[in-house]
C-alpha cells in the first residue's frame, strides 16, 4: 500500500559525492520517520540517518560531518546527501519509511524501498 522509489546510486571516486532520494507514494495519511540503511556483502544492515517528523535527525557515528539527511514533506520524499566518500561506505543503501495509513483504522505501516547500490572506488 506504500511504495518506495530510490534512486541515486552508483559508482564513485574516494572523496566524491552522491545524493540518494527515496520517494514514498500510496495510501499515506501521515509519515513519522524518513531513514536509510546500509548493508555491506558479509554485514548486517544498520542505520546510517533518520529524521523524524519534527526535523531531529540522527547518524551513525562514521557518517557524521560526511552525510546529511533531509526531507520534503510534501512530496514525501527524503534525501541522504553524501560527502567525502570513502570505500567503507561502499554498500547496498536502503530507504526506510513508518507512518499511518490512509485507512479507517489509520494503521501504521514500515515499508523498505528495493535499495539502490553505492561502491566507492578508484
Amino acid at each position: 500500500q506504500v511504495q518506495l522509489v530510490e534512486s541515486g546510486g552508483g559508482l564513485v571516486q574516494p572523496g566524491g559525492s552522491l545524493r540518494l532520494s527515496c520517494a514514498a507514494s500510496g495510501s499515506i495519511f501521515s509519515i513519522y520517520s524518513m531513514g536509510w540503511y546500509r548493508q555491506a556483502p558479509g554485514k548486517q544492515r544498520e542505520l546510517v540517518a533518520v529524521i523524524i517528523s519534527g526535523g531531529s535527525t540522527n547518524y551513525l557515528d562514521s557518517v557524521k560531518g560526511r552525510f546529511t539527511i533531509s526531507r520534503d514533506n510534501a512530496k514525501n520524499t527524503v534525501y541522504l546527501q553524501m560527502e567525502s566518500l570513502k570505500s567503507e561506505d561502499t554498500a547496498v543503501y536502503y530507504c526506510n519509511v513508518q507512518g499511518r495509513l490512509a485507512s479507517m483504522s489509520r494503521n501504521g505501516f514500515d515499508s523498505w524501498g528495493q535499495g539502490t547500490q553505492v561502491t566507492v572506488s578508484s
